[in-house]
């Protein structure tokens, strides 16, 4: 069962407060416009915080508030939740990354990617979301931190295609990053490694901290 969308509840009501409308107006076009039984008491407890609307009302509200669902929306995190800020059924976006509506479904549902690079990209394309946005959405986080660790401490060129999988990044540019990664990495570790004996017991801690936020250092070379 699908949670509800993040609703931003003060937006809902700054929103219908520009267009001089009451609840009850609110509560009138979704019933005359997108047959939702839903009354003004119900509009007033969305906008307190007190309830939120499906996905099926949010799409609905926006439309009478002369809005887009991404309006109406706390920052979206997962597939659906993008999904649903751009307006989108999902039949439109696996059409546009080139898979059926089923498999594409089943990411949404299950929260993991399963896509190609080619039908990564387009996924990122037809969601307008940045590479880091691209990596939470999908749920390959923690998989990326992986890759990352084993470039630096090994050959970065032999992780190129398994990165290339998990994020958006164009082969060269991404070629780039994991090289400075590579760099940077080496480089502390020799400077490490350089130091008198006493310094040398923490030789473990510099490391760890460089891996430690090596994600947070991949999307600081990649802009993302």
């Amino acid at each position: 069962m699908h949670q509800t969308p993040p609703f931003d509840a003060p937006a809902a009501r700054r929103l219908r407060e520009a267009l001089g409308m009451a609840p009850g107006h609110v509560a009138y076009g979704l019933r005359a416009q997108y047959g939702l039984l839903v009354t003004p008491d119900v509009v007033a407890a969305w906008e307190r915080g007190l309830q939120a609307p499906s996905a099926r009302e949010l799409t609905a509200l926006a439309g009478v508030l002369w809005c887009s669902p991404g309006d109406l929306m706390i920052e979206a995190v997962t597939l659906r939740e993008h999904r649903l800020a751009k307006g989108m059924a999902p039949e439109d976006v696996a059409r546009q990354v080139g898979m059926d509506a089923g498999t594409y479904l089943k990411a949404e549902e299950s929260g993991r990617w399963r896509g190609n690079e080619r039908q990564s990209v387009a996924l990122a394309e037809a969601l307008a979301l940045t590479p880091a946005a691209f990596l939470t959405a999908t749920g390959r986080d923690g998989e990326l931190a992986g890759i990352l660790r084993s470039a630096v401490t090994t050959r970065w060129q032999a992780h190129v295609r398994a990165t290339a999988k998990l994020v958006p990044i164009p082969r060269d540019a991404l070629e780039k990053v994991l090289e400075q990664l590579h760099s940077d990495y080496q480089a502390r570790m020799v400077t490490t490694l350089s130091w008198g004996s006493t310094e040398a017991a923490g030789t473990g801690d510099a490391g760890r901290q460089f891996l430690d936020s090596i994600v947070v250092r991949f999307w600081e070379l990649a802009g993302g």
